[in-house]
């Protein structure tokens, strides 16, 4: 019994949780507030109605009964609504700052779904839906967009924060009113129902290739929050309401390039277009249909096991011997035999190592039970005989190994190239270069190993389009001006890359301000002043309260910007490689992977499950329902989640980002070695969920050639889960140390090689004042005289005496011009 108890203290519960582009609308929409901004709902109630009855006529606009106290926003028709925006939009116009906040927030009022006139959640959330449509129609969100930018230029308000010792919540009143609004009609819009009306969606259209589409000042509506972010990050404007700003861009993004479902159709269609073998599989469906691995054990848990399993063995040694003497209540004639080696292989676990005592020589770095493998008590097996009824514990279920491989294998043709080089050499003692199909000479056994892997040839979209700016840069004259489409894509890329640099390092800087790993230094950046109060808390509860608001603060911060990169890498590597490889590049440098393995160096079991919400003070709960009287245990107790999804979904994100930068890049791959990433992603492997347990084993996967045998020896079962969970690529010795790719780590020499590489592709695409060796030059005689020039208007006023001075009076020497230079 004591050994049951120890296997269950070892193994943490299945995590029910279903990756997608975001939470719930009602989650997203609450973690837009903080817990310090409650009493503003108030406020904006109450101007809101302040505006209401005081400033319509009721007889002429309304044309109902003159009695004003009984008027609702709910039961008046959408011809009487709009003429109300209207009216609101007007009032935006003022020039006093006062007016025109109070009028923003009546405005937010409406998009919050006017809850005072609502009785339930979903209530609010129907009326802020019909309410955010409405104001779109209106165009309140142009003129929201106008006064952002008044407010992001705003020269005093930036100075006298940046002199201010401490900035509170109240430094960022006007720009949280805006962004909220802003980002209330960008979420409300971007989500669709089965209930929406015609206009409704054509609406959305419009809104989605509006924001992706260079209409605000020539550029995409995500640059100017590109521009909050890094006038932040420089100190300019540390008032800036950040955590805002980055969930609104964030979302931007989102909306108008796609989610991960839009990006798998892209790709399906991108493929066809490039006239590419069909995707083997949907990757969405294969992760959601994988179940999670076993978490490894601790060392402390590794100890008692083997003491158990030591303690275990004398009891089954003294049982045996009492069977021998006559007082066991087991038959005779069924003593305890010691099972062939061969057959515990067979029956128990493939990947098993030969000795079993090589895995407990290092305990740090042992793993524990992978599901579906055996446990690791049962090292020793042993044939028992049936135990007498009734048993004192079920019996153990026969170890069941899954059918197939959850992915389907893939070959590049790098992999065919050296498979038949490495054979030629081998069989006839000379090779044909890149030449895949010439098989003279091979033995039959060589064309079938060829045959299986052209099977399962895998040709990308990246290979497609480097080989092709390949040949443009080999032939600009011949293949013409490549017709590139003016996707929402391409449009962000191409207002991005003047400052992306820029960009990247300011929300890097932000995510390692917002990480659990980091400590407060002196000049850090401060990411807390759009959630702290102008009175900071005197009681205990209200500090707790406050620690955790700023601790909910921070994970929402790093949940923005995880997704936010993760959406620029895949949209930006479907668009074209180079564009996803210049912001991967920008992301090495400024030292993305320590960094993200430096989040991962926590006890990331307690940040997945951590309790930073009060679920009383979210919205819309908040504004509907009685406020019950806080206390410290409740708020200790926390909510009665498993886990916390946005941890969890950040968590994921951070090591799907970290994937795209070393995947095939072997420099940045022994960073990962460098850096000692092996046991902070095996810890990681204890958050038993199948998606990030993938992305986990991934890693460790590219990595474990350089691990050393004895690391390999001692984490069986981790090459266990690879095997099992990680798709295979044919002929990859992964798991050994024979790599033909373990070459010396030259970082800088492959990274400038890359780097020629791109700027060579941005020059080509981009450079429209490029001064190039082949640009074509018109030698005809005729063709040049005849060309039209612009003349200065001034000019016939001065041609006699030009043409006197230049022409008339200029001897010319007709000999010299004959004779040869």
């Amino acid at each position: 019994m004591q050994a049951e108890d120890m296997e269950s203290s070892m193994e943490s519960p299945n995590l029910e949780f279903e990756y997608g582009d975001t939470d719930t609308l009602t989650a997203e929409l609450s973690e837009l507030y903080s817990y310090t901004e409650e009493p503003e709902f108030a406020l904006n109630r109450d101007y809101f109605e302040e505006d209401f009855r005081s400033h319509v006529t009721l007889d002429t606009v309304f044309g109902v009964l003159p009695a004003a106290r009984g008027r609702r926003w709910i039961e008046l028709t959408v011809e009487k609504q709009k003429a109300y925006v209207m009216r609101l939009l007007d009032a935006l116009e003022v020039t006093d700052r006062d007016k025109r906040l109070k009028v923003a927030r009546a405005i937010l009022y409406l998009a919050q779904g006017v809850f005072d006139e609502c009785d339930t959640e979903v209530d609010v959330l129907h009326w802020s839906r019909h309410n955010v449509f409405l104001l779109y129609d209106m165009g309140i969100f142009t003129a929201l967009l106008e006064l952002l930018s008044m407010e992001i230029d705003n020269n005093q308000a930036c100075s006298s924060a940046v002199r201010k010792p401490a900035i509170s919540l109240a430094d960022s009143t006007e720009l949280r009113v805006l962004l909220s609004i802003m980002y209330l009609m960008v979420e409300t819009i971007r989500v669709q129902t089965e209930d929406d009306r015609p206009e409704w969606i054509a609406a959305r259209e419009a809104f989605k290739n509006e924001l992706g589409s260079p209409l605000y000042n020539g550029e995409p509506f995500a640059l100017l929050l590109f521009t909050m972010v890094t006038k932040f990050c420089s100190m300019n404007a540390p008032h800036f309401p950040m955590k805002k700003v980055l969930l609104l861009l964030w979302k931007t993004i989102l909306f108008t390039l796609g989610g991960f479902e839009e990006l798998q159709e892209m790709k399906v269609r991108t493929r066809e277009h490039l006239n590419l073998p069909p995707l083997p599989e949907d990757s969405i469906k294969v992760v959601r249909a994988m179940r999670a691995a076993s978490p490894p054990a601790s060392a402390m848990e590794l100890i008692e096991q083997q003491q158990q399993q030591k303690r275990g063995r004398r009891s089954r040694r003294s049982a045996f011997v009492d069977s021998l003497e006559g007082d066991s209540p087991y038959p005779k004639k069924q003593p305890l035999v010691k099972q062939d080696s061969l057959d515990t292989y067979n029956e128990r676990d493939p990947f098993k190592n030969d000795d079993a005592r090589d895995e407990e020589e290092d305990p740090e770095d042992t793993d524990s039970g992978i599901e579906g493998e055996v446990d690791p008590l049962d090292r020793d097996v042993i044939i028992q005989p049936p135990p007498p009824p009734p048993p004192l514990r079920p019996p153990t279920e026969r170890v069941n190994f899954p059918k197939g491989l959850p992915w389907a294998p893939k070959v590049r043709e790098k992999d065919i190239e050296h498979f038949l080089e490495t054979s030629r050499n081998k069989f006839i003692g000379f090779t044909l270069g890149n030449d895949t199909e010439t098989l003279v000479g091979l033995p039959r056994p060589i064309h079938e190993s060829v045959k299986t892997l052209k099977q399962h040839k895998y040709v990308s979209i990246a290979e497609v389009q480097m080989k092709r700016e390949e040949e443009l840069q080999q032939c600009p004259l011949t293949l013409g001006v490549e017709e590139v489409e003016e996707t929402p894509t391409e449009t962000l890329y191409l207002g991005m890359l003047p400052n992306l640099s820029q960009y990247v390092i300011a929300l890097l800087k932000l995510l390692l301000a917002a990480a659990p790993t980091s400590k407060a230094k002196t000049d850090s950046i401060n990411i807390l002043a759009d959630v702290l109060p102008e009175e900071m808390p005197i009681t205990v509860l209200q500090s707790m309260k406050l620690g955790i608001d700023v601790n909910r603060h921070k994970e929402i911060i790093v949940k923005a910007i995880s997704a936010l990169l993760l959406l620029l890498l895949k949209h930006f590597k479907l668009n074209h490689i180079y564009q996803f490889e210049i912001v991967s590049q920008h992301l090495v440098f400024a030292n993305c992977i320590p960094l993200i393995l430096k989040f991962f160096n926590q006890n990331i079991m307690s940040y997945i499950s951590a309790k930073n919400s009060i679920c009383v003070l979210d919205f819309p709960h908040c504004v509907v329902h009685e406020m019950p009287e806080l206390t410290a245990e409740s708020l200790e107790a926390g909510d009665s989640n498993q886990f916390c999804w946005r941890n969890l979904f950040s968590c994921i994100n951070l090591l799907r980002i970290l994937n795209k930068l070393t995947k095939w890049k072997h420099s940045r791959t022994m960073m990962l070695v460098v850096f000692k990433s092996a046991p902070i992603l095996k810890r990681a492997l204890k958050v038993k969920q199948a998606m990030m347990q993938l992305y986990v084993l991934k890693l460790l996967k590219i990595q474990t050639k350089y691990l050393g045998r004895q690391w390999r020896k001692s984490n069986m079962k981790t090459m266990s889960a690879i095997y099992q969970k990680v798709r295979h690529r044919l002929n990859d010795d992964w798991a050994y140390g024979n790599d033909i790719d373990a070459r010396p780590w030259d970082f800088q020499a492959e990274e400038c090689a890359l780097r020629e590489c791109i700027e060579k592709f941005n020059s080509r695409r981009y450079d429209k004042n490029k001064n190039d060796d082949f640009t074509p030059v018109d030698n005809c005689l005729q063709s040049v005289l005849g060309q039209r020039v612009d003349l200065p208007e001034d000019f016939h006023y001065s041609y006699e005496m030009w043409l006197e001075r230049e022409v008339f009076s200029q001897p010319i020497q007709w000999e010299g011009l004959l004779q040869n230079p």
